[in-house]
């Protein structure tokens, strides 16, 4: 069979709308598709810098590429910064893979680590956590979320472009709910125009089996290995549970989707809280110090 829009053999079937594409009109899809994002929610202006974090995985290398094409044609600027946490043994491949891709495509590339920005690495901050029901996760996504925050202004950008997909927003979804931190889920529109420093998600809108089947047809070499500290809260079991469902119910993601949007304006409408500066950092924050500042803290009291 041929592909929908030209006459090339069919490479990829998307189940929630009966397209069938080949590999290049796909490809030229997902770049449509982010770029149509990146504009229905105003996430880059005329001349900005943005900071594209860049993992070494699947989503945040193909997110490079696109974001490479698309300022060869707009009028923004991009450069990759990665975090490395310091975990042996597995962030070293990543930083590789990262470095040579940054070479291929002619893209700036710099490193930031937890140990040089907080003084501790990530396996020293778990080894230092009070209990382990703080999961490493939650510690590892307040750290950098803090990092990336730093590499923006020092590289002088105005946005964060990072390459969670669709799915990742459902996962996180379910898992604000499940924790009762609804709270969280007014946070989640991908609007984020309003904010002094902006961080986006081009990929949104895209499925997760879109970008794994995008980075193999366009031969990126990503770091296929999972993170050793992923299986530690339920994200995974989310995960499967929502693949189990769209692969019975084509399209209940998007669905989904949509209703996250719709309940997260809702939620952040009637949780507007008063935005202050922390008192050690200077971040922003809603209370007198910022969550980073607080987790540092605390590691670091255990440490003495």
């Amino acid at each position: 069979m041929n592909c929908d829009r030209c006459e090339n053999p069919i490479a990829y079937t998307r189940k929630y709308s009966g397209e069938k594409l080949c590999s290049n009109c796909f490809s030229n899809s997902i770049l449509r598709k982010t770029a149509k994002t990146i504009s229905k929610y105003k996430m880059i202006q005329n001349d900005e810098l943005v900071a594209v974090a860049v993992s070494g995985g699947k989503d945040s290398l193909a997110l490079l590429k696109i974001m490479n094409q698309m300022a060869a044609n707009h009028n923004f600027r991009i450069k990759a910064i990665t975090i490395d946490e310091g975990i042996p043994g597995y962030r070293n491949e990543a930083l590789d893979i990262v470095e040579d891709f940054c070479k291929e495509l002619n893209v700036d590339f710099k490193v930031y680590s937890y140990k040089d920005l907080f003084e501790l690495s990530l396996d020293e901050a778990l080894d230092l956590r009070e209990s382990e029901k703080t999961s490493s996760c939650s510690i590892c996504g307040t750290l950098r979320r803090r990092a990336m925050e730093h590499a923006a202004k020092d590289i002088g950008a105005n946005v964060i472009a990072t390459g969670h997909n669709l799915d990742d927003t459902l996962q996180t979804f379910v898992i604000n709910m499940l924790s009762g931190d609804t709270s969280k889920v007014g946070w989640m529109n991908p609007d984020t125009s309003g904010n002094t420093l902006r961080k986006i998600k081009p990929f949104c809108e895209i499925y997760e089996s879109e970008i794994v089947f995008y980075a193999f047809t366009n031969d990126i070499p990503f770091q296929s290995e999972p993170c050793p500290h992923m299986n530690e809260g339920i994200r995974t079991e989310i995960r499967e549970f929502l693949n189990s469902l769209e692969n019975q119910h084509s399209g209940i993601k998007n669905n989904l989707y949509q209703s996250i949007l719709k309940v997260s304006q809702v939620v952040k409408d009637s949780n507007q809280k008063q935005k202050g500066v922390c008192q050690k950092c200077g971040s922003e924050c809603t209370g007198t110090t910022c969550s980073v500042c607080n987790m540092v803290l605390k590691l670091k009291e255990n440490k003495t």
